[in-house]
């Protein structure tokens, strides 16, 4: 039996899904949550938000995502990168998937990524788990009920968590996959209840599709000043270095927290929803995203609850350091009601340097901003990848590798041109240690960083006096109105200057030998940014 609304010429059937159980099409949150309550998917807690634990894999799975290798996409795709699946491979996988789903209950959404509507696509989510349903209804953007009349999906994903893959019949790495075929606009995910799979799997679609475009993808937050998109700011960074906190100003709107694009008309959300991570979540810090915890609909995946009286525990880290809340736009109450922005006045970069060398703020010209887009520096942070424990110092090109199906000089080559075109000013912010390396220093404290971003985005940093920074060549502030001086002086906040030094050499030489795989492909104003 099939429920809910849809185009009546676009049933699963129609695409050759047939002999499910019933089939739930464009629920909403209320009949979601029901239906995953009935299925025993998880609890309903305060304010009526969501509580799902997601079993061994509370985090992405980038090793077993795969993309089929067709001729269409064969000169396109970054196979250092991206692990190749043949399409008689897929197909196989497509089949035992089918088959395993045969007589089950499933449910089904029909959205969009992206909102802007020249650049949009319509995707279609098919999920065993209710409240994976829920969570892409979240993650993103919601069509008019009359628009569903007549919905034909771009692409259509696939999500099975009780289906395990074979390695040898399938072609991937393990019983877990996520694969991706471009040509038959499909994606299927098995093996995994871990929901940000599905909204990482469109980001990568879009990451494919936009550059062709001449639309830039980015992984990043973006927020305007109140009733002023011209005065647009993007921030870069991979999860957990603090683009949801530090988009969310009160003082600003925000645009979105993750992902974006950046066409000739400007930037938009890709999204509907924010995924923000909960662990050491304080209302006196984030009062808005705190409160999104006890909102009815709220998804919060692997947190540790009271069983009485379901208050959550945002210190307990026993099930994962990746503990997030899953939420529509609109419970942020300054969050832009289009999605839509300028062109960035101001790009970010944010890294979280575990190794305690990096200022907290620097200005980069234009040469230097794609050197430290192309680099990607950072940190994983404990339980964004399965197996991450602790920070591990990385480059992720791009602040993105795990989701860019193309080299990442497509991406590089996007930002310098619009950087060019639209005169964007780039900082590189350091929200990891300072005093030391992880183990050692402490965090840079959030007031300090929010300070330094505010100072960047009303112009009034442009004005201080900087000064060249030794190891990377990029331009610190000497003073900043409050934030303690000693921040901006590194070295000055370690004990043992000698192991700054050692530290810093070791990080400058991590950064050269990154980069040499990048500088066949680049120009030579980037190679003279580079360090040597």
């Amino acid at each position: 039996m099939t429920f809910g609304r849809v185009n009546p010429n676009f049933r699963l059937e129609d695409q050759g899904i047939e002999g499910l159980g019933n089939v739930y099409y464009n629920l909403m949150e209320p009949a979601l949550i029901d239906a995953a309550l009935k299925r025993s998917e998880g609890t309903l807690g305060n304010g009526g938000a969501f509580l799902v634990a997601t079993g061994a894999f509370t985090g992405r799975s980038p090793k077993d995502k795969h993309v089929v290798r067709t001729p269409s996409v064969e000169d396109k795709i970054w196979w250092d990168n991206n692990a190749a699946m043949t399409p008689e491979a897929f197909d196989a996988l497509y089949a035992d998937m089918i088959e395993h789903m045969k007589g089950g209950d499933y449910f089904v959404q029909d959205l969009v990524g992206g909102a802007d509507p020249a650049h949009c696509i319509d995707v279609r989510v098919i999920t065993e788990l209710a409240w994976h349903g829920l969570f892409i209804r979240h993650m993103l953007r919601r069509p008019d009920a009359e628009d569903l009349n007549d919905f034909t999906a771009d692409f259509t994903i696939i999500n099975c968590p009780t289906f395990k893959a074979d390695p040898a019949r399938h072609g991937c790495r393990s019983e877990t996959v996520i694969a991706l075929n471009f040509d038959k606009k499909l994606i299927l995910i098995g093996n995994t209840e871990y929901a940000g799979e599905n909204k990482k799997s469109v980001f990568t679609l879009l990451n494919y599709l936009l550059p062709e475009k001449g639309i830039m993808p980015m992984h990043c937050s973006a927020n305007h000043a109140t009733g002023n998109p011209v005065d647009t700011a993007v921030f870069f960074g991979l999860s957990g270095t603090g683009k949801t906190t530090l988009s969310a100003d009160p003082d600003r709107t925000l645009i979105g927290d993750d992902e974006h694009g950046w066409s000739d008309r400007g930037t938009f959300n890709f999204e509907g929803g924010c995924y923000a991570k909960t662990i050491n979540l304080r209302r006196e810090a984030e009062p808005e995203i705190y409160d999104t915890t006890s909102k009815f609909g709220t998804v919060i995946e692997n947190m540790v609850f009271d069983p009485d009286t379901f208050e959550l525990d945002f210190d307990d880290d026993s099930l994962t350091a990746n503990m997030r809340a899953a939420y529509p736009l609109d419970y942020i109450s300054n969050a832009s009601k289009t999605a839509l922005g300028g062109h960035p006045k101001n790009i970010i970069m944010l890294t979280c340097d575990a190794f305690g060398v990096l200022p907290p703020i620097a200005r980069l010209t234009p040469a230097q901003a794609m050197y430290h887009f192309l680099s990607g520096f950072t940190s994983k942070v404990a339980g964004t990848e399965r197996g991450v424990t602790e920070p591990e110092p990385t480059f992720s090109t791009c602040f993105g590798a795990p989701f860019m199906p193309r080299r990442p000089e497509v991406y590089g080559n996007l930002l310098r041109d619009k950087i060019a075109k639209h005169g964007a000013t780039c900082w590189l912010v350091n929200t990891g240690w300072t005093g030391g390396a992880y183990g050692t220093g402490s965090r840079m404290p959030i007031k300090a960083t929010r300070a330094l971003l505010s100072a960047a985005l009303n112009g009034s940093l442009a004005n201080a006096e900087f000064r060249k920074d030794p190891n990377f060549g990029f331009e610190v502030p000497e003073s900043v109105d409050g934030v303690a001086e000693v921040l901006l002086h590194p070295r000055r906040t370690w004990e043992d200057k000698s192991a700054y030094d050692a530290q810093s050499r070791k990080l400058v030489q991590m950064f050269a030998d990154n980069f040499a795989q990048y500088v066949p492909f680049i120009d030579d104003d980037v190679k003279a940014a580079a360090i040597s």
